[in-house]
């Protein structure tokens, strides 16, 4: 058996056990956090191909040439060069931005060589559209400035030491006319044309600059230089990859792999990616309760993604968990906490996700809603009306009845119960949004074996909580 297998097999008998227990999950994060450092030199070509393949969104040309590309490395005794481009130009840095680099550290453990190419010469130019104030040019200090924060906040995820690092100036600076113009003539305009905001912009009526058109084949000369045998990127990415493969056939060498990996939706669950911009990011030098309560605070709907992104678990124990999930022996807010755990152990090791663990529980999960004296209270006389109008009319909690039925599809639209013992939680279902709100409270609490209970009953929809009175359960 495999290192990794060793270690599935271990993390798949905590999984079978009780993951609201503090000590059981304590030893599964053990388990899931050592393999940042597990040497994976031992799997078969097969299976180092599906271990990369299955946290990407797309191997082109295809898994199959991956694991012939594995395979022939293996066969010559060499390793394969795995590239990747690092935008130097900011030095914000936050948990989305770490994706790639887990595949990365994948490929280091594998035996491979990881070529981390830092766009400096592109980055000194700035937006090459000239239409953008975000991307201005940066000088030599800037840049090595951003790339010292951002090794600096990357690194639990990837060890840069063992990393070659070139600056595409070596070679950029130095490419003469006649070559750029040869290679120039045999890429096909329409291959930038596939970009759809370049389509965009030509259908309502904008101008493109000749610098737009050269950028991605000058990018692309990167993957020449250092002779990539494979890519990695966002898949936002994926057209400037595929034109490195392009490039590199014109120049008679065989073509990159390319590999596309997610862009994360960020924590807010309105489906944008995660980014600065939006405030729907977890940055990388966040407390440890900072990290732990924006990750507890996701739609449900995210927890399986996100544990994907940033963790080392296996295909077979995400598999494991959902069964749990589904079949209701597990509840979603204990996944969630080990999500969050796996977050907060990468950034500050496993004593802080321990202790933020405990200070969430004992802010959070404990907290009384009635407490509060300013929640709002639906009473019986709303009890016949559906669910939707009383979330948008009657508590104006949410927009429209769209909006109801995605919090219900998120599992984000509970039934709580408060108890001496604590809250206990039923979900409305996004059918329930046109069933009156009495008989979805009463067949809610029923399915989970909470009808009868002695306490106060709250409507609670993401982040916002009403008071249900007047209603018999």
């Amino acid at each position: 058996m495999t290192r990794l297998g060793e270690s599935e097999a271990r993390a798949l008998e905590l999984l079978a056990q009780d993951l609201s227990s503090d000590k059981i999950v304590e030893d599964l994060l053990a388990e899931t956090s050592a393999r940042r450092q597990l040497d994976l030199s031992d799997l078969a070509p097969e299976e180092q191909a599906e271990l990369i393949a299955g946290r990407t969104v797309g191997v082109l040309p295809s898994l199959e040439t991956l694991t012939s590309k594995i395979e022939g490395a293996r066969s010559e005794g060499r390793p394969l060069r795995v590239k990747l481009g690092i935008d130097p130009t900011s030095a914000d840095v936050h948990l989305g931005h770490t994706v790639p680099m887990i595949i990365l550290s994948r490929f280091q453990r594998m035996g491979h060589t990881v070529v981390l190419i830092i766009g400096d010469i592109t980055a000194k130019i700035g937006d090459p559209s000239g239409r953008s104030d975000e991307r201005p040019p940066l000088t030599d200090e800037d840049i090595a400035r951003n790339l010292s924060t951002y090794r600096d906040q990357v690194s639990p995820f990837f060890d840069f030491e063992r990393a070659e690092f070139r600056h595409n100036s070596e070679w950029l600076a130095e490419v003469r006319l006649p070559e750029l113009v040869g290679i120039l003539s045999q890429i096909p305009v329409s291959m930038s044309l596939q970009r759809e905001d370049f389509r965009t912009r030509l259908a309502q009526g904008h101008g493109l600059a000749m610098s737009e058109f050269i950028y991605a084949v000058v990018m692309a000369i990167d993957s020449v230089k250092i002779d990539a045998d494979i890519e990695l990127g966002g898949v936002d990415q994926l057209l400037n990859m595929q034109m490195g493969r392009k490039v590199m056939e014109v120049s008679g060498q065989k073509p990159q792999l390319v590999i596309s990996m997610p862009l994360i939706e960020g924590t807010d669950g309105t489906g944008a990616k995660m980014s600065k911009s939006k405030g729907n990011y977890i940055a990388l030098t966040a407390s440890p309760d900072d990290i732990f309560g924006k990750i507890m605070s996701i739609p449900d709907r995210l927890t399986v993604p996100y544990l994907k992104a940033w963790t080392e678990w296996t295909d077979t124990e995400v598999d494991a968990v959902n069964a749990r999930v589904e079949d209701k022996s597990l509840h979603p807010m204990d996944l969630k906490k080990i999500v969050a755990g796996e977050a907060v152990a990468a950034l500050h090791g496993q004593e802080a996700a321990a202790a933020a663990r405990r200070h969430f529980t004992s802010q959070f999960s404990k907290r009384s809603f009635g407490d509060v004296d300013s929640l709002p209270v639906v009473d019986a006389s709303h009890g016949a009306e559906p669910v939707a109008a009383v979330l948008t009319q009657v508590l104006e909690f949410t927009p429209s009845t769209s909006a109801s039925r995605r919090l219900a599809k998120q599992n984000a639209l509970r039934v709580v119960v408060e108890t001496d013992e604590g809250q206990k939680t039923a979900n409305l279902s996004e059918d329930d949004m046109a069933r009156p709100l009495h008989e979805s409270v009463t067949a809610a609490l029923t399915a989970a074996g909470l009808a009868g209970t002695a306490g106060e009953i709250f409507l609670k929809a993401g982040r916002k909580v009403a008071r249900i009175e007047g209603i018999e359960v």
